[in-house]
């Protein structure tokens, strides 16, 4: 009897065990491959806007992929800590800052061999990917500059005209701010701008373009220097230093606001005369909120030269990704006019590629259209991270008073200039 008890246990046993094999290999086979994609927001409700894109293209593919919205605040910094530590994306989004160190890490893909001619000619911006010595992004944000807007009421009622020189933007800002219901208070300001964000990206808007217009640059053409603590650098820094402290045309709280919260408290509700943000909250920010502000943009304004930030980000193929071909299959996806242009149905842009219609701010088609070269994005340099986050800091310094402009610039030059020059 014991016998066959033990038996009897014996089969139960095996038919588990067995089982158990059987169903964990099963459920193996029939698990899907996974694509991890981490984005950055381009705009409110990104993830619900992609979603139904991505859906498609998992279903076509029998595929998982698994998107995640990073804030930019510290999007690059867990980008870094995610690649390093074997935890990053398979497809991800860079910025032109981002760059030279996942390159030299050999983390992200070059894309040469996987385009085709008719990618060459249908891409609007694929030579903006090429870099150091490979192809490495392909462009989903583009042709979005930074703008400097300006109420058309405020600007009628102190009897001027559209500012296009440097002079001519500092003569409006002062007259434009005013005590307004003479309470004794100055309540409009020439021009809001923000120096209250705790990361580099409002370089974007407060120090590129302007930059550019005095002549100068970041680096010098070697990429083995940095320039921009040079006459032109200088000039800069004392233009924006001056509008704070001896025009007195910025708010009080303008060390404690981005240019995006400028826009929002200030600008938005008629309290300035100028600000400076992207061109794509026009539509995404004034005319959905302030529908009844006036107000006009302006490309450039003239120093000796002009220029405004216009980023080229990349969507990219990630070296560590198991299935490579599987992960640019997802990016050319999301990249296609049908994706694209529902993409930009809530986020109106410029078109990418050539096979989508133009969908950004009708006010921005000509400009978008005929002025390339003074809307640009920035040089890929090495250490572009470190160094642009520590010469904010040190503008930021400036700002409230604690550094003179060459102080700020030539501390921020040797900071940099030790980084470029370690081997």
């Amino acid at each position: 009897m014991k016998k066959i008890l033990v038996l009897v246990l014996s089969l139960i046993l095996l038919v588990t065990v067995t089982t158990k094999e059987a169903m964990a290999f099963w459920d193996e086979k029939n698990k899907k491959e996974k694509i991890t994609v981490w984005l950055p927001p381009m705009g409110e409700n990104d993830e619900a806007i992609w979603k139904p894109i991505i859906k498609e293209f998992e279903d076509k593919n029998d595929v998982k992929v698994d998107l995640e919205i990073i804030p930019w605040s510290n999007y690059s910094e867990k980008y870094a800590l995610g690649v390093a530590s074997g935890q990053g994306p398979d497809v991800g989004y860079m910025y032109a800052e981002m760059f030279p160190q996942f390159i030299q890490m050999g983390a992200v893909e070059d894309l040469t061999s996987y385009l085709t001619k008719k990618d060459y000619e249908n891409y609007l911006y694929i030579d903006d990917g090429k870099m150091m010595g490979g192809l490495y992004g392909l462009a989903i944000e583009a042709a979005n500059p930074a703008v400097i807007y300006y109420n058309k009421d405020i600007l009628k009622s102190i009897g001027e005209k559209v500012p296009i020189t440097w002079n001519d933007f500092i003569r409006c800002a002062v007259k434009a701010t005013k005590d307004t219901n003479n309470d004794g208070k100055i309540d409009q300001w020439g021009y809001s701008q923000g120096w209250g964000a705790p990361y580099f990206g409002d370089l974007n808007w407060n120090w590129y373009g302007f930059l550019w217009q005095a002549g100068g640059d970041i680096f010098n053409k070697d990429l083995k220097t940095v320039k921009f603590n040079d006459k032109a650098g200088i000039k800069t820094a004392n233009f924006l230093k001056d509008l704070k402290f001896k025009y007195n045309v910025l708010p009080p709280y303008a060390m404690a606001q981005t240019n995006k919260e400028m826009l929002q408290t200030t600008f938005g509700p008629g309290k300035s005369l100028f600000s400076i943000y992207l061109s794509s909250a026009a539509t995404e920010i004034l005319d959905r909120s302030f529908k009844d502000l006036n107000y006009g943009m302006i490309l450039s304004l003239k120093d000796v030269d002009m220029g405004t930030f216009a980023s080229v980000d990349q969507l990219v193929l990630m070296s560590a990704a198991k299935d490579k071909k599987l992960a640019f299959d997802l990016i050319q996806f999301m990249l296609s006019p049908e994706s694209m242009t529902k993409f930009h149905k809530h986020h109106p842009r410029a078109p990418i590629s050539k096979g989508e219609s133009y969908q950004g701010d009708i006010n921005m088609k000509d400009i978008i259209e005929t002025k390339k070269g003074i809307y640009r994005p920035l040089v890929v340099g090495p250490h572009g991270i470190e160094i642009y986050e520590y010469l904010w800091k040190q503008l930021q310094m400036m700002m409230i008073g604690e550094k003179t402009p060459e102080e700020a610039l030539n501390n921020a030059a040797e900071y940099s200039n030790k980084l470029l020059d370690k081997k």
